[in-house]
């Protein structure tokens, strides 16, 4: 997801969805917790004539002393919780052998060089590297590792300039989106003296000559607020190889459009910087351009107006490709001939189809056209006029991704993953169609344990919404097999099948690994995006709702078996349906989640998700977000489920204080002795760029936490031995 778009977020559920009657002991398992004492303060705000109250409004204030102090005695009682469970330890050690196995990206290559990513196993951060040839040994170019001794920085971005000498990274320290661009001489492997900061949301876009870039930025914050503060006005920059920042060309800003935001690219005929606007998360932009042959060329509108979704795709001289969704809800693939502009005079290469259009890339004279099918990736290669070549076979049940190149390529790379499928990488050769494994990992499993299989249900309007399901083989529909729901439902984000050691340890364990294709999502185009968004949001939860129903009624499980979790927009997801249905659940894992969602917008770049969710100063938009807001829909003595939610204090995207208020007003309000604690990771984001261990050690905690809410007495098996 584009990173402009990924802005995770969730929205929370209203009115409670009408399921069948299912009770709910709420003895929990052992004494209640204490938890720290949270003040309260006479803290409240009118919404068009509602006085809301907001008794926990110091926990925004990061840096408060209180607010510390909280955090610091909150993760004393969840550590002391976690530490007691007794097959946290196994849970750890499995983690560890399954996480260790060789990962690869997709490469690519530029200046007669090929570029990808390794990791080892258990390495923090992949490494990069590249190589001349597809037969040698590949040299190692940049070793995040090196950067930091915890592993807390990441690679967030990288370019490579069009002679394949020079490479503009940029790095995300502790998790947080702020990044900074550095560049580095491929053949020396040193670094030049270039640094630009304040960098975020931003592509890096080489000029054809190598002699500099273009890149986004905001002005410099304030450092003691940095990681609260809201984010207006980007501008686009164009820097020149070894000047200072401050002296780069400012190329593209609007003044009068605060909201607005610019992605850069560049042609691969150098020709032309083709410059994307949006405005906060929606999939609608604006389209300019400027002519880089020509000195001191003005950019050019395209597209003026921001009523779809263009992605660019390539150029063929003058004539621009683009995968859009203007009148087409699933998308379509146009060319636009910037001499002739006017919508009368666009080309339809490829037309909308049943299955939705995720992607194109122009590759060899060929259009790779890249689709899912309810979830499910399909790819199809067409000619510049739209007359199709052939389908890439793919091995099975999953989703792809790569497929980069130029024109003038013979082959790309690509991709393949599954539930029970470790990500794979092949090369495509344009010329045959045939595709080949270039790296293959070795995980020390048998996928031919475990089944993966695709389940509709109906939602609460009769809307049909896939899900799919993993287990072990020979599943016994009993009803006591213990379950993790997983969803998200937003920003146009599609769920799609991918492996996930951590989703295999627990599936190990006897566990069910249930993923729900949420409305919200793009997994069907635009129209069930919008499906799930502001007014319409408690669609969202209405299928997530009707998701549990299935597998409780189906005897996949039951509520005492069964959990759900969700980060970000998936966090907002488990906290609106765990307080709108918190008899269904056993257990609610909200990871970094909008749970606040009459102020998330006055955070960081939360303004930008008024998109999707509405704004508590609209008064309609008031009125719904009010209904759901996980927030502001605990009751005092409600048996929830037993929750475990979690953040990280350098979440400058979903800042902890949404955890924090959710956490403390949960607490007060739970009745029995279900716990409602909160794991508050250091140095750490939104989860970008996470390292191995710590990567670890959530997950290892998560599954911990639902052995003993679930009643989980197997523990992983232990291969013995070093792997």
């Amino acid at each position: 997801m584009h990173m402009r778009h990924a802005p995770f977020v969730a929205a929370l559920v209203a009115a409670l969805g009408a399921g069948p009657a299912i009770s709910q002991t709420c003895a929990g398992s052992g004494a209640p917790l204490t938890y720290p004492v949270a003040k309260k303060v006479d803290q409240t705000d009118n919404y068009f004539g509602t006085t809301i109250a907001d008794p926990y409004r110091w926990l925004e204030d990061a840096n408060g002393a209180d607010t510390k102090a909280w955090v610091d005695a909150e993760n004393q009682v969840t550590q002391a919780y976690l530490a007691a469970i007794p097959q946290r330890a196994a849970i750890r050690q499995r983690l560890t052998q399954l996480w260790n196995y060789e990962r690869y990206s997709v490469p690519f290559r530029e200046g007669g060089r090929y570029f990808y990513s390794r990791n080892d196993g258990l390495q923090n951060q992949a490494v990069l590297y590249t190589m001349t040839s597809l037969t040698e040994t590949p040299r190692l170019l940049l070793d995040p590792n090196t950067l930091a001794a915890d592993g807390t920085v990441a690679l967030a971005g990288l370019a490579v300039s069009p002679d394949g000498k020079l490479l503009a990274y940029s790095t995300a320290a502790s998790g947080s989106d702020w990044n900074e661009i550095k560049v580095r001489d491929v053949a020396t492997g040193k670094d030049l003296p270039d640094l630009i900061r304040w960098v975020k949301f931003s592509e890096t876009a080489w000029t054809r000559d190598g002699k500099g870039f273009f890149y986004s930025r905001y002005d410099e914050p304030k450092e003691a607020t940095k990681l609260a503060d809201v984010n207006y006005f980007q501008k686009l920059y164009y820097h020149k190889l070894d000047t200072p920042q401050d002296a780069d060309q400012l190329v593209y800003d609007r003044p009068d459009e605060k909201e607005w935001g610019f992605g850069a690219a560049t042609t691969d005929d150098g020709r032309y910087l083709i410059i994307t606007a949006t405005k906060g998360t929606a999939h609608k932009y604006r389209v300019f351009y400027k002519d880089l042959a020509t000195p001191d060329a003005k950019v050019q509108p395209l597209i003026d107006n921001f009523d779809a979704a263009y992605d660019f795709v390539d150029n063929v001289g003058p004539v621009f490709y683009f995968v859009t969704d203007r009148n087409a809800p699933r998308q379509r693939i146009v060319a636009i001939d910037t001499r002739k502009p006017q919508d009368a005079n666009w080309k339809t290469i490829v037309p909308e189809s049943a299955q939705t259009l995720v992607s194109a890339h122009l590759v060899g004279d060929r259009l790779i056209a890249q689709y899912l099918a309810d979830a499910r990736s399909v790819v199809r290669i067409v000619d510049l006029k739209g007359k199709p070549v052939r389908e890439v076979a793919l091995p099975g049940i999953g989703s792809v991704a790569g497929f980069t190149g130029k024109r003038g390529d013979r082959e790309t790379f690509f991709s393949f993953t599954g539930f029970t499928t470790p990500t794979t990488i092949y090369r495509l050769d344009m010329k045959t169609g045939a595709s080949s494994v270039f790296r293959q990992p070795k995980v020390q499993f048998d996928p031919n344990d475990y089944e993966t299989r695709q389940q509709f249900f109906t939602s609460r309007d009769g809307t049909r919404v896939p899900m799919f399901i993993v287990s072990k083989k020979g599943l016994k529909l009993d009803g006591n097999n213990p379950t993790y729901l997983y969803g998200y439902g937003g920003f146009n984000v599609s769920i799609t099948p991918a492996f996930s050691p951590a989703n295999l340890a627990w599936m190990e364990m006897g566990g069910v690994y249930a993923v729900a294709n949420l409305r919200g999502g793009g997994e069907y185009g635009e129209a069930w995006h919008e499906a799930g968004t502001k007014l319409k949001k408690q669609n969202v939860f209405d299928d997530f709702i009707g998701a549990a129903e299935w597998l409780v009624a189906n005897k996949v499980t039951s509520p005492a078996k069964l959990a759900i979790g969700g980060g970000s927009n998936g966090g907002l997801l488990v906290g609106a349906t765990m307080t709108q249905r918190p008899e269904l659940f056993a257990a609610a894992i909200p990871q970094v989640g909008v749970m606040d969602m009459l102020r998330f917008h006055k955070f960081t770049i939360g303004w930008a998700w008024t998109s999707d969710y509405g704004s508590s100063e609209n008064p309609e938009e008031f009125k719904a977000l009010v209904k759901y807001s996980p927030l502001h829909n605990l009751k005092p003595g409600t048996c929830y489920p037993a929750t475990m939610i979690t953040t990280a204090d350098h979440d400058d995207r979903v800042v902890p204080a949404h955890s924090f208020k959710f956490a403390a007003t949960a607490q007060a309000a739970q009745a029995g002795s279900n716990p409602v604690i909160i794991r508050i990771d250091t140095k750490a984001g939104h989860g970008a760029g996470k390292p191995t261990s710590k990567q670890i050690e959530e997950v290892a905690d998560r599954w911990g936490f639902l052995t003993k809410a679930l009643n989980v007495d197997t523990a992983p098996t232990v291969a013995g031995g070093a792997e």
